[in-house]
């Protein structure tokens, strides 16, 4: 019988996923909370390189799960904890936040992603201006946050075994799908990697197209992120809040798993990814439980697509993108964001799509 592992605080018993197969060779690396992992590497980082000291106030913007990781990591280093948020914090994860200690303000509803992003990041250096011993974590654009994501690269290495790998997850600030690909390419040979978007963000070039549902915030971005490296990225999905609805319905009927809106996003494309490729093993991650969608997703379930139907429109430029859901062979390349077709001298010399 094997020894029962006894964590000395919380974080570190829900840091890492667990592997569920959900088919022949489709997987899921199911978080409780993605980012802890990510985060407590990043703030042990921080003070073991003096960048931070012991009882210093860590800061950051979050619209959901960076702020629980934040909280998590200070309440078991001893530090002071600060968040700036979004409205769309609900009030279950708002109250762990102050029981925890955390100091969190939110700005005011804006009508648009941009806009409240932009406003967390001003009242951030206001913050800064007016206290200059404050850390700003900037999980947006500080790469320490990319370290995290080693270990769990090894955990999905030794799991997934006996095929090529093929990686699905929401890009958001870059640093879960980013990291873990390099770690992957490290470890387990040549990974392919997926990353899903969100219509109306501007990280692969897709703001000018609006969801009529909502943006899924925590994949995408209405500001430049420096963490997202948009050479690590094979292809491109933007997939619309319909869609994710869909993928996350079909996720909890289909296999018992209650994740949020980005992970039926990533089960989405992954599904259609490993149906298609059954050389490959293919993973995707579930960054959260979905708790905090019952509501605004879950309650919706009767209007839930059925999956076998939805088929992305396969696209070679940017100016191509369609609702409610693109593919695009993105073929590692940079991105011009001044460009309304980049990348297309890398896309148009391959096939337009996943397949």
């Amino acid at each position: 019988m094997s020894a029962v592992a006894v964590h000395a605080h919380i974080s570190d018993a829900i840091k890492a996923p667990d592997l569920v197969r959900l088919g022949p060779n489709l997987y899921v690396a199911r978080f409780e909370t993605m980012k802890v992992y990510s985060t407590l590497v990043a703030v042990e980082r921080l003070l073991a390189s003096g960048r931070i000291r012991p009882g210093a106030t860590l800061m950051d913007s979050s619209s959901g799960i960076y702020a629980y990781a934040l909280a998590l990591a200070c309440h078991k280093f001893g530090l002071k904890c600060r968040i700036v948020g979004s409205k769309t914090v609900d009030k279950t994860l708002m109250v762990q936040l102050r029981i925890l200690g955390a100091t969190v303000e939110q700005v005011e509803p804006q009508a648009t992603l941009k806009l409240d992003q932009s406003l967390r990041v001003a009242r951030i250096r206001e913050l800064m201006a007016a206290d200059p011993d404050l850390h700003w974590m900037q999980q947006y654009h500080d790469d320490i946050h990319y370290c995290g994501y080693e270990p769990v690269a090894e955990l999905i290495a030794a799991g997934v075994r006996g095929a090529p790998l093929t990686l699905v997850g929401g890009v958001g600030s870059g640093c879960s799908t980013g990291g873990l690909a390099c770690a992957l390419r490290e470890r387990a040979g040549e990974a392919e990697l997926i990353g899903v978007q969100p219509f109306g963000s501007m990280t692969f070039g897709c703001e000018h197209i609006e969801d009529p549902g909502i943006i899924i915030a925590g994949i995408g971005s209405s500001i430049p992120f420096r963490n997202v490296r948009h050479a690590l990225y094979d292809q491109v999905h933007w997939v619309s809040f319909d869609y994710g609805l869909s993928g996350a319905v079909a996720l909890l009927r289909e296999h018992a798993l209650f994740a949020g809106l980005s992970s039926g996003c990533g089960y989405l494309v992954a599904r259609r990814e490993a149906l298609l490729n059954p050389q490959r093993n293919v993973v995707f991650l579930a960054a959260d439980t979905g708790h905090r969608y019952v509501e605004g997703v879950f309650a919706q379930h009767a209007d839930a697509l059925a999956l076998d139907a939805l088929q992305p429109t396969p696209v070679e430029r940017l100016d191509q993108l369609r609702l409610p859901w693109s593919a695009m062979r993105w073929n590692r390349a940079a991105f011009d964001p001044a460009s309304a077709v980049s990348p297309v001298s890398m896309a148009a010399a391959q096939p337009a799509a996943a397949h």
